[in-house]
């Protein structure tokens, strides 16, 4: 079970990696293409700053890479290994499932690059 208070809620769900209380994207359906990367400037509830400097979620481009590869190699081993297809419907499957799970992908590697800089506190969190 994913709760908070776990640096995988906040990766999953990208919600603020230090009280894990509001969403550090202005919107949170990734699939608003205009706003899929579009981040609060700072958590309302703690006051956790996002960007710690100009160029910070320049390196999510390494961990979009990664998380990349792992959704090829999902949809290979699904298409080509649990359903048998031949090798061209193994590429198409690759190539549509990166383009669907782009917007995922991007927010995802995102989370992930701010949660190996910042930790949950729970003396943040009001009871």
């Amino acid at each position: 079970m994913i709760r908070k208070g776990m640096k995988l809620y906040s990766i999953l769900f990208g919600a603020c990696p230090k009280c894990h209380q509001e969403s550090m994207y202005t919107v949170k359906n990734p699939y608003i293409l205009s706003d899929t990367l579009k981040i609060n400037d700072h958590c309302s509830h703690c006051g956790t700053k996002y960007r710690m400097e100009p160029s910070f979620f320049y390196g999510s481009m390494y961990v979009s890479y990664g998380v990349g590869i792992a959704f090829a190699l999902a949809a290979f081993v699904i298409s080509y290994i649990l359903f048998e297809s031949s090798m061209i419907v193994a590429f198409i499957s690759i190539v549509l499932t990166l383009l669907c799970f782009l917007p995922i992908i991007m927010r995802l590697s995102r989370n992930i690059w701010i949660n190996l800089f910042m930790s949950y506190d729970k003396s943040l969190v009001k009871k």
